[in-house]
């Protein structure tokens, strides 16, 4: 299907999709600088780079966040968990 034969709301969707995209990615920038800044006050202040208890608060508050918004919560907690899991390897290469 060329771009001529798309309709024209197929193409507004997909520009307002693209355009979530990228401040989807601003977003994760802008939370992994955070985490950044959290990993080196961890760090310096001699603390575990893995916080259980406020992983498994963060994770059961997107889950309720989830039927608030009729999201899949199994979709959402993985995507969070990975998230999770590049930030305590962070925090792991700030304290080493």
């Amino acid at each position: 299907m060329s771009s001529d034969s798309v309709p024209a709301e197929l193409l507004a969707a997909r520009e307002n999709i693209d355009r979530i995209d990228r401040e989807l990615i601003s977003l994760l920038a802008e939370r992994f600088a955070l985490t950044h800044e959290v990993g080196l006050l961890k760090a310096d202040k001699k603390l575990k780079a893995l916080d259980s208890s406020r992983e498994s608060e963060k994770l059961a508050e997107l889950t309720a966040l989830c039927e608030e918004h009729d999201l899949d919560p199994a979709l959402v907690s993985e995507l969070f968990s990975r998230i999770m899991e590049e930030v305590v390897k962070n925090h792991q290469r700030l304290r080493d």
